[in-house]
């Protein structure tokens, strides 16, 4: 996912839709699949990349069908962080706060994830997406306690209905921090 400066993310309804999507995108536009799987509750999750006008074509290609989508975004100048923790766990700094905010499906999380680490000094540690917990998805923030809150108000207000829930812990113990963010899911 180098070299990119845009992502596209389309959560299908279904994993037949989502083949076809998936198809039919990367065909629309010159844009790198960079994955293309299913996920809990038969839904399949779709993220491509490129630049903004090629994504925005391909992920448009997916919205105008009449394939049923639970969500899609197209997320310009992605933050970094969202990368590199798409591909691998991130890390707590002992001592810090976490903040976890729960989402009801996928693509909405990511979007989330995005905007809070763009609004405030924070690292992302962890992101879930969809595998064993039901299709929703959850992210942990990490970082001073105010910078925490802040995101964590970003996160909610992107993702409005899609909150679940979410919680700031001012100063986790080291076993809720290592269990929050190990492993890569």
């Amino acid at each position: 996912m180098t070299g990119m400066d845009t992502l596209g993310v389309v959560e299908s309804r279904g994993i037949a839709a989502g083949a076809v999507l998936a198809d039919s995108m990367v065909k629309a536009a010159d844009v790198e699949l960079v994955r293309a799987s299913t996920i809990c509750s038969g839904r399949y999750l779709i993220f491509v990349s490129g630049d903004r006008q090629a994504v925005q074509t391909a992920v448009d290609v997916a919205r105008n069908s009449e394939r049923s989508l639970s969500g899609s975004f197209v997320i310009s100048n992605v933050s970094r962080q969202v990368l590199d923790v798409l591909k691998k766990s991130g890390t707590a700094n002992e001592g810090d706060a976490l903040g976890v905010i729960e989402c009801r499906n996928v693509s909405s999380g990511i979007n989330a994830a995005d905007c809070a680490v763009k609004q405030s000094a924070v690292t992302l540690a962890r992101l879930v997406t969809g595998q064993g917990i039901n299709g929703k998805s959850y992210f942990v923030l990490s970082g001073d306690v105010a910078s925490v809150e802040e995101a964590a108000e970003a996160a909610k207000s992107a993702l409005g209905q899609n909150l679940v829930d979410a919680v700031v812990i001012p100063r986790p113990s080291a076993s809720v921090v290592r269990a929050l963010t190990s492993g890569v899911r």
